[in-house]
């Protein structure tokens, strides 16, 4: 997935004057996670609350 240079502009802008490059690549991984999620509601790649709760609970009861 690519992310619009505006939101990484964004990103950028809101970052003290001197950091970590690992933190901004994070921050970068983060937009592009949340940006994909929203993609998924937009696509509606969505699962009821009672639907997770029920496949998790599957998974972790084995």
């Amino acid at each position: 997935m690519q992310i619009a240079r505006s939101s990484v502009e964004s990103c950028l802008a809101n970052l003290p004057d001197m950091i970590d490059p690992e933190e901004v690549m994070y921050r970068l991984y983060l937009l592009q996670k949340i940006e994909a999620g929203e993609q998924d509601i937009r696509d509606n790649r969505i699962m009821e609350h009672d639907e997770v709760v029920e496949r998790l609970s599957l998974k972790w009861l084995r």
